[in-house]
């Protein structure tokens, strides 16, 4: 039974907290909700239709049901889905770019998750996240979409019966939601770990190691600036770098990866801490491993110049800084305590802005997937929505 309503949806994006490349060689890592959203809006439609509108990348499609309906016999029996959707939505063999894939993960969630009664809905996904830039925007879209289909036909509860402005779903159907986030997750990129999509889904903080995924119970909602460099870079060929590194010279490098997990250890340590009652020395420390891990991080090889300019410019106002993710360029987080003065923040976005870097100021400890009424959406959400 599908829903007769409007239905908003909304999910984080992650930044790594501590644990890059590290956690490539089974040491721990910290993965936490960061509080640039992708929101969802699924409305039904009178005609017979499937429209999808994709405004951050430029792409809206329209199909009609029927044609869709000619799909899901072979959709649901054969292991080449993949092939059978790339040659329905016309798209070529090793094609990556990001409209493709976006597509073909919705087309594979849709058809997955609605099988026989394919509703005629109209979908607009719109993200604050930037994409490319590491910050799970390709999960947060598995996540909404996975929530939104899953409540649209009925697979899950729909939680707005209730009338809080913001809601969530069971821990059982969230685990479903998370599973078909990861599938849609693998259509986009081939063998995820799981991590984004999972923060994308429970929101907060969780701990990976060795392919287990451990959401911590609480955690406090720390304001940080993200600064994204936009210098682009290769995931896989520094994660070779850092692997070649440990191979040459393995006494020297098993030592940083084991420091960089004390880091994290430390961390989840006093995340904890502050949970029970939060006080400036825990920013003290927090502050302190921040550049502890970034100093490892060059040691490893994956810093860049980018990334230490930023560094130097929130240092020079009492601010610490490291890089988030996979480095050499990319994304880095600066942490802002609770008596930060505004100024010095404006300021110091003023300075990163004109280096060329683009700026936020935002929270880690995001809650997870969630349902809005639309009164309780954000006025920079509504004005975007209403235009599209």
């Amino acid at each position: 039974m599908t829903i007769e309503r409007e239905l908003f949806v909304s999910a984080p994006g992650k930044v790594i907290l501590h644990g890059e490349h590290a956690v490539v060689h089974g040491k721990m890592a910290l993965a936490v909700g960061l509080n640039l959203r992708t929101f969802i809006r699924m409305r039904p439609r009178k005609d017979d239709t499937v429209l999808i509108n994709l405004p951050n990348i430029g792409t809206k499609l329209r199909w009609d049901i029927a044609q869709l309906q000619t799909l899901l016999p072979s959709f649901q029996d054969d292991p080449q889905k993949l092939e059978i959707l790339k040659n329905f939505a016309g798209i070529i063999e090793g094609c990556k770019d990001t409209e493709s894939l976006a597509v073909l993960a919705f087309l594979y969630l849709y058809l997955s998750i609605c099988g026989r009664d394919l509703p005629s809905v109209d979908i607009v996904v719109w993200s604050q996240l930037p994409t490319g830039a590491g910050l799970g925007s390709s999960a947060a879209y598995c996540v909404c979409l996975a929530a939104a289909l899953l409540t649209y036909c009925g697979r899950i509860d729909d939680p707005m019966c209730d009338e809080t402005t913001i809601l969530r779903w069971s821990q059982t159907e969230l685990d479903l939601i998370n599973q078909l986030a990861f599938q849609g997750e693998k259509v986009i990129h081939g063998n995820p770990s799981g991590v984004d999509n999972a923060v994308g889904t429970w929101g907060g903080a969780l701990q990976y190691q060795s392919g287990s995924i451990t959401p911590m119970e609480r955690i406090p909602v720390l304001h940080i600036l993200l600064t994204n460099t936009k210098v682009p870079r290769s995931t896989k060929v520094l994660v070779a770098g850092v692997k070649e590194k440990l191979l040459k010279f393995p006494d020297i490098m098993e030592p940083v990866l084991s420091s960089i997990h004390a880091v994290s250890q430390e961390c989840q340590r006093v995340l904890k801490e502050m949970t029970a009652g939060l006080s400036m020395d825990h920013y003290t420390v927090l502050e302190e491993l921040i550049d502890i891990n970034q100093h490892h991080l060059n040691v490893i090889g994956v810093g860049h110049s980018s990334l230490e300019t930023i560094c130097q410019v929130t240092k020079s106002h009492g601010l610490h800084s490291k890089l988030t993710g996979a480095g050499g360029g990319g994304c880095a987080i600066t942490l802002l305590r609770t008596d930060t003065d505004h100024a010095v923040v404006e300021t110091v976005k003023q300075e990163l802005t004109n280096y060329g870097f683009q700026c936020w100021e935002t929270s880690i400890g995001a809650l997870g997937v969630s349902v809005h009424l639309p009164s309780s959406l954000t006025e920079d959400v509504r004005e975007a929505f209403s235009n599209l």
